[in-house]
């Protein structure tokens, strides 16, 4: 018997689209981990821009990409003439097809956002570990089925904020935990852009080896159009702001940053508000330790995916590969910086492969991907309706604002549904 076998689900109207259920390999009596020596076999679904990036860092130690899978098929063509060895990939449209064949340790979901968290969740319960890129989700609820999903198969899921395996970032982040500046009271991001809205344009014809249904995935089947394709990265049905200065974009990174220091990777604020108007406004949270994070700075560059921690004795900046002390002796034992780059993923990919190994909880595991994302769909709810909000970061609902609790979910399209987790 395989290793991972495919149970179909019951016959319906929605079963051309349905996806099966999967047993997992400790069930079918495997060790389910590879070995020490063992090769991991890595596929990967998405083969866009961040895909390609970590593939070209040949940063995946004692591992073989051997299955890819891309609802856009040129993608595939475009990859295998890139990459050394991808004349030996197996190649596939339909991702759930790819997990169903191929014998796989490991899959990169380097999805658009909107699909990312199904196909994670069908990659576990095929039994494989799972490296999710950032942000980890659409929507609050759909990240907490993840997080559920990631404990009931018993997996390992690394999410790609990928400061959380930077040695500078993570020995400032303890710095600032431990109370080398005292207490903290005010801590300071850069602003970050909101999604828009999308706005109808004329069809467009659907490119070859496109699936476009596929594509859509949960979200509504809108007539085709190369912006939707291409910049959903920008439009709040897809994303939440994902273009690069954009609040689930590079502001990931930032807010991650900011709860790794503070060391509420298992919580959240409890009060959020606007500090002026408009859908870009300023946004303050407020932690239960005290400290308030003011999403109200000004941006330079890359270095600016961090933040600007104060406490009662001192501050500290934690930038992107970097940080800066207002007292010399801080940095006395700090690890060299970290160049800003392609290379700068590598220590996270290789913590990934070593868990799979180990199984021992990623630097950025589903939970803390969970929150830090929350984080960011928090301030986007925000600067939708208006107010000041109260969250309760154990039950993950607004109190009292029936609205804004309406807006921590949203309909799926039949076929598209997440999978029950108990």
């Amino acid at each position: 018997m395989k290793r991972r076998t495919f149970l179909r689900v019951a016959a319906s109207a929605t079963a051309a689209l349905s996806l099966p259920l999967v047993v997992p390999r400790q069930v079918l009596g495997a060790a389910g981990q590879p070995g020490p020596n063992d090769r991991i076999k890595v596929g990967f679904i998405g083969l866009g821009g961040r895909a390609r990036w970590i593939l070209k860092d040949e940063a995946l130690p004692g591992a073989d990409v051997v299955a890819v899978a891309d609802c856009f098929l040129p993608r595939l063509d475009e990859a295998a003439k890139v990459y050394p060895g991808s004349e030996k990939w197996a190649k596939y449209q339909s991702y759930q097809k790819m997990l169903e064949r191929e014998k796989l340790d490991a899959v990169f979901v380097e999805t658009t956002t909107h699909a990312r968290v199904l196909a994670a969740i069908h990659a576990l319960q095929a039994g494989c570990d799972v490296y999710a890129e950032k942000p980890q989700s659409l929507t609050v609820a759909e990240g907490r089925v993840l997080v559920k999903a990631v404990k009931k198969y018993n997996r390992i899921l690394q999410t790609g904020s990928q400061q959380r395996s930077m040695p500078i970032n993570a020995y400032a982040s303890k710095l600032v935990r431990e109370g080398a500046i005292g207490k903290i009271h005010t801590v300071i991001t850069c602003n970050f852009e909101s999604g828009k809205v999308w706005k109808s344009k004329p069809e467009e014809p659907v490119p070859a080896g496109l699936d476009w249904d596929a594509w859509c995935n949960q979200t509504e089947l809108r007539p085709y159009h190369s912006q939707l394709q291409f910049g959903w990265g920008e439009i709040l049905d897809y994303d939440g702001g994902g273009q690069s200065w954009g609040v689930t974009g590079w502001g990931t990174h930032s807010l991650d940053q900011v709860q790794c220091a503070l060391g509420t990777d298992d919580t959240g604020p409890l009060e959020i508000w606007p500090e002026d108007p408009g859908p870009n406004c300023k946004v303050m949270m407020r932690f239960a330790n005290g400290a308030l994070l003011k999403i109200a700075g000004k941006r330079r560059g890359m270095e600016d995916l961090g933040a600007i921690f104060i406490g009662d004795q001192g501050r500290i900046e934690i930038l992107r590969g970097d940080f800066l002390a207002d007292r010399a002796e801080l940095r006395a034992d700090a690890p060299p910086p970290t160049p800003q780059g392609p290379k700068e993923s590598i220590p996270h990919l290789e913590n990934f492969l070593q868990c799979l190994r180990t199984r021992k909880k990623p630097n950025a595991d589903a939970e803390t991907g969970h929150r830090a994302t929350t984080l960011c769909h928090l301030m986007n709810i925000c600067r939708a309706v208006q107010r000041k909000l109260r969250w309760d970061p154990v039950a993950e609902q607004f109190s009292g604002d029936e609205q804004a609790n309406k807006m921590l979910a949203r309909p799926r399209r039949a076929g598209y549904e997440l999978p029950a987790i108990g």
